[in-house]
């Protein structure tokens, strides 16, 4: 018998396998996430995410000038905040002296090009470490909106591209974007996390800024009154287009790897750009296989991120960002 059709002729070696490749990952498709922490010169290591450290204001910039050379053209930035200037209204993250609008100034000072996309979310500067107010023992969705909306102004003041509001509350795309508009700000960007999972795998990232909740019997032990339930999938499609109806410009789908199937059914369904965030959690089992030697880092590095553009993503947050980077490049 002849067999006709052989898929492996276009395997044979790897010029044709490059010529037939349907995804392409570059340099472009990355956000770099930094964490951020007060004074000077100072940078302390994140045991839980390897190669990823809290850096203060000026070697902040330092990394960002270093990123921007490798061609990643974005960062996603979070801040470490003092016990001190945390309460329950989460107002020290629209202080315009504070440590998140110095921190954009002081990156677009030094590189105007690059694009800003700060965390706006109230869990760093929460006492409670929830996302958002609490009131009677609950989190108050519609003052944890106005507070959003406060932040993402003062940001935007600051020099931020695009605000990221990561919180899950109702409703709080429409705010922000109004608060934007009645400020003279129409065109700082709102990226969307629309479909973000209340999900084990936030860990490292949570002890990088000490944001879990706190352990109160007054108050939700956990984010699962706002994050999605990981059983769902067709409520997902229903927080998007909610979203996109409110005037988010990017959306947001978190986590990655184990949420690909929310990425393929939401990239069919949309067409405004989709961010997948390659979260702690995915990067730190990489890394401790890794360091095992159960699998190689560099390869399932660009394997992974690989198959969340494939899925559908055209933004990927990850804190492997500067790794793929350099692998990329050479």
């Amino acid at each position: 018998m002849i067999i006709h059709s052989r898929n492996r002729r276009l395997r044979m070696h790897q010029s044709l396998r490059s010529l037939v490749q349907e995804t392409t990952l570059t340099t472009n498709d990355f956000v770099m996430p930094l964490f951020v922490m007060e004074g000077q010169n100072k940078q302390e290591p994140i045991p839980s995410m390897p190669g990823i450290f809290r850096r203060s204001i000026d070697l902040t910039v330092k990394e960002c000038q270093e990123l921007y050379s490798l061609g990643i053209k974005a960062v996603n930035l979070y801040m470490k905040v003092p016990e001190n200037l945390k309460d329950n209204t989460g107002k020290e993250a629209y202080n315009p002296d504070g440590l998140m609008q110095n921190t954009i100034k002081a990156i677009k000072n030094a590189i105007p090009q690059m694009i800003l996309m700060p965390d706006v979310a109230l869990d760093p500067y929460s006492i409670y470490g929830h996302d958002g107010i609490i009131t009677n023992g609950q989190v108050d969705n519609d003052a944890t909106n106005e507070a959003l909306a406060k932040m993402s102004v003062s940001l935007a003041q600051s020099g931020a591209d695009i605000v990221a509001p990561s919180d899950m509350m109702d409703g709080r795309v429409a705010v922000i974007r109004q608060a934007l508009e009645e400020n003279s700000f129409p065109n700082v960007g709102i990226l969307s996390y629309a479909a973000k999972y209340a999900s084990s795998f936030y860990g490292p990232f949570r002890s990088a800024l000490d944001s879990a909740p706190k352990a109160n019997t007054e108050i939700p032990k956990d984010k699962k009154t706002y994050q999605m339930d990981f059983h769902n999938s067709r409520e997902a499609l229903n927080e998007v287009f909610k979203d996109i109806d409110e005037g988010a410009d990017i959306i947001m789908i978190k986590p990655g790897l184990p949420y690909l199937d929310i990425v393929s059914k939401v990239r069919d369904a949309i067409d405004l750009p989709i961010a997948v965030y390659n979260v702690s959690g995915e990067y730190a089992m990489i890394k401790a296989a890794a360091q095992n030697g159960w699998l190689d880092n560099d390869k399932a590095i660009i394997e992974s991120l690989t198959s969340i553009k494939r899925a559908g993503a055209d933004i990927i947050f990850t804190y492997a960002a500067k790794e793929a980077a350099i692998l990329l490049n050479s």
